[in-house]
């Protein structure tokens, strides 16, 4: 979940000292390229960063007549193991010879030295992320369904991909997976804890208890698949990459729908989500197909066992509610960059309230 867009400011280098965008020092990022990768180098550098999520920093550089894209965590307070780039970097790597439509990686670099964090760079992909209604109200209903069930089908190609036959069966640690998920979100919020949070120690521990057995284990989940993870196109419609790939593991694909449903019915629906970056845009309030549309189509494409996905959304909604929670903090601490901070707290009440009623339900 990047920040809006901020335009660096130009000079005639583009890389003189005080003029990179805040993340990014394009005069390090210059050195290192020029002995790691001299033909990305090909010109002075300048950035902006990227209208996105509000997680991970997403920047366009330019060096010349070239443009690549750079991933790189947010700033001061990250969760551990939540904005793992060699994660990212490694999985877009393995997919690039599949169905599933990801940019091509460049280059990464585990030195934190460099930037100030470790960081990827991948290929520039043309088309359009799909995250407001200002974007999704102006597409024809037919548009609208067609974005969703291409946005199905591609989930479905992720999961139907062996793991090992891209290198990946030692990506994760599927036995166990949905347990695990439990306790590290847990984790996560005793991390981030800044204010009281009604309902979700009981929604924690309604999850813990009730721990599905996991069938479908050993796909390759994304961890975070929405649509506005998605660079789409409408005319045709089409996935044209899938991005944002730093909690993809090894586990139950059922993960991703219940997430998935999280951001479509539960936030969809949500007076929390009007207007919120991370929702605004999504579900049927938004003129698109119901989820259970989406679980039927997603159902018809893959060979996954699609059972009742009730637990699956509470620790959606709990995953969900404890991501937004550690944004609030960033943001109380002033750690992020750009707008739309100030309402992201609001969407946690909503998604432990619906996470509770999901998980009680058999």
């Amino acid at each position: 979940m990047t920040e809006p867009a901020v335009d660096a400011p130009q000079t005639p280098t583009g890389t003189e000292s005080g003029r990179s965008p805040k993340g990014l020092d394009l005069d390090r990022l210059a050195a290192y390229l020029a002995e790691h990768r001299p033909d990305l180098a090909t010109g002075p550098l300048s950035a902006r960063l990227i209208a996105g999520g509000k997680s991970n920093l997403t920047y366009l550089v330019r060096a010349s007549e070239q443009e690549f894209v750079l991933r790189r965590p947010p700033l001061g307070h990250v969760l551990a193991t939540a904005h793992d780039m060699a994660r990212e970097h490694r999985v877009i790597s393995a997919l690039t010879p599949t169905e599933v439509p990801v940019p091509a990686a460049l280059l990464y670099c585990a030195d934190d030295q460099v930037i100030g964090a470790p960081f990827y760079l991948m290929e520039k992909v043309d088309g359009e992320v799909f995250r407001s209604r200002s974007q999704t109200d102006p597409l024809t209903a037919g548009q609208r369904r067609d974005l969703a069930m291409a946005m199905m089908d591609t989930l479905a190609a992720l999961h139907m991909v062996e793991p090992a036959s891209v290198g990946l069966a030692d990506f994760g640690r599927p036995d166990g997976y949905l347990g695990r998920q439990v306790r590290r979100w847990a984790g996560q919020l005793d991390r981030s804890r800044s204010r009281p949070l009604p309902g979700i120690d009981e929604l924690r521990d309604g999850l813990a208890e009730t721990v599905p057995e996991g069938a479908n284990a050993g796909r390759i989940v994304h961890g975070d698949y929405r649509l506005d993870n998605l660079l789409a196109s409408v005319d045709p419609v089409s996935v044209r990459a899938v991005l944002d790939w730093e909690m993809a593991t090894l586990g139950d694909p059922l993960a991703d729908l219940g997430l998935l449903l999280t951001y479509w019915d539960v936030l969809g629906n949500s007076d929390a989500a009007d207007g919120n970056p991370v929702a605004d845009g999504l579900g049927p309030r938004a003129g698109f197909p119901t989820g259970a549309e989406l679980i039927e189509r997603y159902a018809g494409r893959s060979d996954v066992n699609v059972g009742p996905l009730h637990w699956h959304v509470a620790l959606g909604c709990f995953k969900l509610a404890v991501i937004c929670e550690g944004i609030h903090y960033r943001h109380t601490l002033g750690q992020t960059l750009g707008g739309g901070f100030d309402r992201i707290g609001d969407m946690v009440a909503p998604l432990v309230n619906h996470g509770l009623h999901a998980v009680r339900e058999r």
